[in-house]
């Protein structure tokens, strides 16, 4: 099995976050689809449910630097260890809140793990594996991250069903709860030897960034906005003027899921060998290609191809984040990663209302407008 270890990267550290990330999100994504509905079920109106989203972006950008402050002050275990207790007080919250107020509270604690634990998990990787393995690195951590997306949701799906919104995703609650406890037994076996701290502010640390990092994050803020504009109203494209069933877009989500996994690995193994460049490019063109491609369909058939673009819309994605991660100096690694993401959340958090003013034009105008991010 060592050349399995080998081919995988399965260094142990890398091994151990991934598992970590693999346990909390499966007990996480038991609930979180369905989190709109449980407020709803508490008395939260529309409006408060869409401010609820807004305040899951806002967290996740500005949480991002302060997670990548804490890992390289305290280190990378006592980090993740912390983040995890600030979310199972968060689910503590959800689990007890006797009204939707609560669930503000609750999100704010939650998302230490979702959006702060982010950056530490980068620096693990980076840290643990030389730089012609770690595209290998982020794939097994992407890929343990997404299967639960594909099974937890429908096992807390027929956790409503039989139990009702409320008792379901309390249910969910306890079983995420369960999983954290583990998630702590397995984070104390990360045993990264903690870099001498370097003193920098958040400017320091911009100024740490090579011209090459700033490149990579200027491109991936403009097609980031350009997927924006179009990612929340593909549902509304195919369901309303296309007039598939919510079932039949169930099965592209899966086509494209199912792409992502099969890409996933030869493709990080051929960026390790032959470098980032070419698949990062490859990224951006499917991101912009996959709106394109929805709104030239006329059929269940063209959706599929459009799909299948959406799944390799991640055939760089493990690229783009070892690149991250090997521009990034070690004694700043984790802050690099924050600042990287709260300057790229920050900068497309517009993009969504964006999209839905362009839609009043006409449904296609968003699509159009973010085909036109082909990187330069």
């Amino acid at each position: 099995m060592a050349w399995l270890r080998d081919f995988l990267s399965l260094e142990r550290n890398v091994a151990v976050a991934s598992g970590a990330v693999f346990l909390l999100g499966f007990g996480e994504e038991l609930w979180k689809k369905f989190l709109p509905k449980y407020l709803e079920a508490l008395g939260a109106s529309t409006p408060v449910i869409g401010l609820f989203g807004t305040a899951e972006d806002f967290f996740d950008a500005v949480y991002q630097y302060p997670g990548g402050w804490i890992a390289d002050r305290f280190g990378r275990r006592r980090a993740l260890l912390f983040f995890l207790s600030l979310a199972c007080a968060g689910y503590l919250v959800y689990l007890f809140g006797p009204s939707w107020p609560f669930a503000f509270l609750g999100l704010a604690l939650v998302m230490g793990w979702q959006a702060m634990a982010s950056p530490a998990i980068f620096a693990v990787i980076g840290d643990s594996l030389p730089k012609e393995k770690r595209a290998m690195g982020f794939t097994i951590q992407s890929i343990l991250k997404r299967v639960p997306i594909v099974i937890a949701p429908v096992v807390g799906g027929m956790l409503i069903a039989s139990r009702g919104v409320v008792s379901g995703v309390h249910l969910g609650l306890i079983v995420t709860l369960g999983l954290a406890l583990l998630t702590v037994f397995l984070i104390r076996f990360i045993n990264i030897v903690r870099l001498p701290q370097q003193p920098a502010n958040i400017f320091g640390v911009w100024n740490s960034f090579p011209s090459g990092l700033k490149r990579l994050l200027i491109s991936d803020i403009f097609i980031r906005t350009c997927e924006g504009m179009a990612d929340v109203l593909i549902i509304l494209y195919v369901t309303n003027v296309l007039h598939v069933s919510f079932a039949g877009f169930g099965m592209l989500i899966a086509i494209a899921t199912i792409t992502t996994l099969v890409i996933y690995l030869p493709a990080a193994k051929a960026a390790d060998r032959v470098g980032r460049r070419p698949f990062i490019i490859a990224t951006f063109c499917s991101f912009a290609l996959y709106p394109l491609a929805i709104i030239s369909a006329r059929d269940f058939g063209g959706l599929v191809i459009a799909f299948i673009i959406a799944g390799l819309r991640e055939i760089g994605e493990p690229a783009r984040k070892a690149m991250i991660v090997d521009f990034a100096e070690p004694q700043l690694r984790a802050r690099s990663v924050g600042l990287y993401y709260l300057v790229r959340s920050m900068a497309i958090t517009p993009a969504a209302a964006i999209g839905g003013l362009l839609w009043k034009l006409s449904p296609q105008t968003p699509f159009a407008i973010a085909g036109s991010g082909l990187p330069a």
